[in-house]
């Protein structure tokens, strides 16, 4: 837990996220719901879920955290239940995010390099557990952050601001939760993505050598090859996303290891100066920003995606046209 950076710097780069993150996992949302943008059921039902975590992270994390706590000081989220309510939130649709995507990159693992169970495991029913079973129990990990907190001060009897308790600071089972909650996120996640892509690159290689030398001694070096076409779409759309996650909580996990290793954390109060608190801040600014690349790389990546997307604007423009005349 930290206090979020205050300044017109955070305040516009916030604000951009909000203005865009939301219209944007909306139309993500409402286009891949559709079906249209061939894709199989189990890969949409995974876009999806990572889509409608990505506006819960913005709406939470973003708009009701860091613009709440620049634009809007004093609110109700300010007491002590509403900022400890909004902290457990925010947490539990990022890990849901986070591990959402670890679940995307395993299912499109098994669909390339094992092929015997692909049928088992690459269909709209596991996809369903599996996004379920992640996102109740990232919600039930997240569940102690709202006991960990305690007033600033006390107005009228009314908690205000969030205050970690000093015990957690000491007590062995709070600084055990900590540590497995730094590990869990983002922390395996990103070793897990880095490996399973590790892994997948190397069986594509493989397989490529293989089938180009069958290929070439049966039909000919030039033949066209759908399969391996249509294959290539899928890794385009697979590293993408996990290329996004890695490269973007990349200056999260090093902040992390960084106190860790040195024990030497930004503290409130120091020089907005100081690399430590320019590395804290840029770690949580990209963590965030990560909430609002998946609909540029879908557009980017995929033909028919972008063909909805499209003409998703030309409707809504052509609404506000007609809502202006």
């Amino acid at each position: 837990m930290h206090a979020p950076g205050n300044g017109p710097v955070f305040a516009i780069y916030y604000s951009v996220l909000a203005v865009f993150g939301v219209p944007a996992n909306l139309m993500t949302i409402v286009i891949l719901s559709r079906g249209r943008c061939g894709l199989s059921g189990c890969i949409t039902l995974y876009l999806v879920s990572m889509a409608v975590t990505d506006l819960l992270v913005i709406i939470t994390a973003v708009i009701l955290s860091r613009l709440r706590a620049i634009y809007f000081p004093v609110s109700f989220l300010s007491t002590t239940p509403g900022c400890s309510l909004v902290i457990v939130l925010s947490c539990a649709s990022r890990d849901s995010s986070v591990w959402l995507t670890v679940a995307f990159t395993f299912d499109r693992f098994i669909a390339i390099c094992c092929q015997e169970l692909k049928m088992r495991y690459c269909i709209e029913k596991t996809a369903t557990v599996v996004i379920g079973m992640v996102c109740m129990l990232c919600c039930l990990k997240n569940i102690p952050f709202y006991f960990i907190f305690e007033p600033m001060y006390i107005t009228n009897n009314v908690p205000w601001y969030c205050s970690i308790k000093e015990i957690t600071y000491v007590s062995v089972p709070w600084r055990v939760f900590d540590w497995l909650d730094r590990i869990l996120t983002p922390c395996l996640p990103f070793i897990l993505i880095l490996l399973l892509n590790v892994l997948t690159v190397r069986h594509i290689l493989a397989a490529s050598r293989a089938r180009r030398r069958l290929r070439a001694h049966s039909n000919g070096e030039k033949q066209s090859d759908p399969e391996m076409e249509s294959r290539r779409k899928s890794i385009v759309l697979l590293f993408a996303i996990s290329g996004s996650f890695l490269l973007l909580w990349l200056t999260y996990v090093v902040n992390f290891l960084f106190v860790q290793i040195t024990g030497n954390n930004y503290s409130i109060g120091s020089n907005s100066n100081d690399p430590k608190f320019i590395l804290q801040e840029s770690g949580y600014m990209l963590q965030l920003f990560s909430s609002c690349t998946n609909t540029c790389i879908y557009a980017g990546t995929q033909t028919k995606f972008r063909e909805e997307l499209k003409d998703a604007i030309k409707y809504s423009f052509n609404l506000i046209t007609k809502w202006h005349k």
